[in-house]
């Protein structure tokens, strides 16, 4: 077990974990009556999913984000850009499922793309050892293998896998086509055990139960980042703890962008030696994550507002109501998105962002969106 939970400092936790707990609380009875909770929904997971690619020194361009999630590049997407994309696909998973599907057995074998823990009796999370599923695409070994079958079965594993990522999932591993002995050693290190590394992280998942929930959220997300779960996915980590604490109640309306809190925390503190630090700097990208929440929800309410003076008294054919409901689902619209939500022509999406009075965001010239002010 990475940590000893018996020596944490609680003197020194428990105001910042308090004080953390009732700004998230505070930021989800919020959103359990609010209008605009699914419009700011999905603009928290492209925040948080650009976020998480800024925490590993990439940077990715929201515009770009929401223009590849509309299947309207203006370029090729680059490396960043998919992951980005990638990181944008699991947090709707996970907000899309229950509260408890992410860290059950299922959850973690679609999002990690590799076998999840076989859970113990009761089935609770955290607890048994860890051992890889049987996919989908594994042909079942016997004396004569049948090649129709073998090539049925592979047809099934490519169906399989596009319906998840259609579903907003992420593809599992081919596993017969990459095997992990196999694996290029340019691109993984061939002795990262990411099974025996993930069933680490869930004995801690498992021992932490006894502690609050911001305080055992934090635990995890420290661990995550001891512990290197996965090589090329380190941001499932704080999704998985958001999952959790939306699993526990506490975040039960929305999934915490805990990249986004953590962005704002100092990477001194975040990477400081000190596991008492490092655990307080987590505390505090909670605290920091509900309030930017809390800020973008006032702001969006008071932009709903001020777009709904300029509907009243329009037709009922009018598109304007449709436009308002476009911007305050995504950061930001080109005219392509609005031509193809409204199916009006570019000339009349013009017209409406002028009326609606939106804010030109990129000042370029060839491309130009707008946002809510």
């Amino acid at each position: 077990m990475t940590y000893d939970i018996a020596k944490l400092p609680l003197e020194t936790l428990i105001g910042p974990v308090a004080r953390a707990t009732e700004l998230l609380a505070r930021l989800d009875e919020r959103l359990f009556r609010s209008p605009i909770r699914e419009g700011w929904i999905e603009r928290q997971n492209f925040a948080d999913a650009t976020a998480a690619l800024w925490l590993e020194g990439e940077l990715v361009h929201l515009e770009d984000l929401v223009l590849h999630d509309a299947h309207m590049d203006v370029r090729a997407p680059t490396h960043e850009l998919t992951r980005a994309h990638a990181v944008l696909r699991a947090r709707r998973q996970i907000i899309s499922r229950a509260p408890d599907w992410a860290l059950s057995r299922e959850g973690l074998r679609q999002l990690t793309g590799r076998g999840a823990a076989e859970p113990a009796e009761g089935g609770r999370e955290g607890e048994g050892s860890f051992v890889p599923a049987l996919g989908a695409d594994e042909p079942i070994d016997t004396d004569e293998p049948d090649p129709l079958a073998q090539e049925l079965a592979a047809i099934d594993a490519v169906l399989e896998r596009s319906t998840k990522v259609l579903e907003g999932g992420t593809a599992a591993a081919r596993k017969e086509a990459a095997p992990k002995a196999d694996r290029p050693a340019l691109v993984y290190d061939l002795d990262w055990d990411e099974d025996v590394r993930l069933a680490e992280w869930q004995g801690v998942l498992g021992e932490t139960r006894q502690l609050p929930v911001i305080l055992r959220a934090a635990v995890l997300f420290d661990t995550w980042s001891s512990i290197d779960v996965l090589q090329h996915a380190s941001w499932l980590g704080p999704l998985l703890v958001s999952a959790l604490l939306r699993q526990e109640g506490l975040a039960g309306c929305h999934l915490a962008s805990l990249h986004l809190g953590a962005k704002n925390i100092p990477r001194e503190r975040r990477r400081a030696r000190n596991r008492d630090d490092r655990l307080l700097a987590c505390i505090d990208a909670v605290q920091e994550a509900a309030l930017a929440g809390l800020k973008e929800h006032d702001r969006l309410v008071l932009a709903k507002s001020q777009m709904e003076r300029r509907l009243r008294e329009r037709r009922v054919s009018s598109k304007l109501p449709g436009l308002a409901e476009l911007v305050m689902s995504r950061p930001l619209v080109s005219t392509g998105m609005i031509q193809d939500r409204l199916k009006v022509s570019k000339q009349g999406a013009l017209n409406l962002v002028s009326e609606l009075g939106l804010r030109e965001m990129t000042g370029r010239g060839r491309f130009r969106a707008w946002g809510v002010i």
